[in-house]
């Protein structure tokens, strides 16, 4: 089985802006394409999964979408830092789908698709939503200061899973050799 880091997209990887569709506004978090490239060595699959209810409020189509992942992953391939898969959930908050988080089921459909164990798995992202998506799953999780601010008590309730950033993250896996 593999294992395999999953990652939320916007405030994680990228700099969150509102509704990113356009590849012109793509910009990656500082140390993001490093972090991304030694997960990879360390043996992980790279999986983003990532609500995109603009498609459904109709701001941008899932053909939009598509091609940012495209050359989000031209760009990582540079630093072998590609993302194996993208997950996302086309629907809004309405809709009470399981694929949009904190439910698990993009998560739980990843790691049917790639054979992947979750126990020796992990969820990064940047909201509460995250964690419990991981949670909900099955997985570890970390949470990273990069993208939205992040309230005190949620910081409190997470202690011990808190990073700056995805580098931070990447950083302290490698110190525990591969490992959680």
């Amino acid at each position: 089985m593999n294992k395999a880091i999953f990652l939320d997209r916007d405030g994680t990887i990228n700099v969150e802006v509102h509704f990113l569709h356009e590849i012109e506004k793509l910009k990656f978090i500082d140390g993001v394409p490093q972090a991304l490239s030694k997960l990879k060595q360390l043996g992980y699959k790279l999986i983003v999964i990532s609500n995109q209810s603009g498609i459904a409020r109709g701001y941008y189509g899932a053909d939009d979408v598509e091609k940012l992942h495209g050359y989000m992953n031209d760009r990582l391939s540079k630093v072998g830092g590609e993302i194996d898969a993208f997950y996302y959930c086309p629907h809004d908050e309405k809709a009470n789908c399981d694929c949009r988080k904190p439910k698990p089921g993009l998560i739980k459909r990843a790691a049917t698709d790639w054979d992947i164990d979750l126990g020796q798995s992990y969820m990064v992202g940047d909201k509460e939503t995250d964690i419990i998506a991981a949670q909900n799953a099955g997985c570890g999780y970390g949470l990273v200061l990069s993208g939205h601010t992040v309230p005190d008590d949620i910081i409190g309730r997470y202690s011990g899973h808190i990073y700056e950033n995805l580098y931070d993250f990447a950083e302290t896996i490698e110190k525990r050799g591969g490992a959680y």
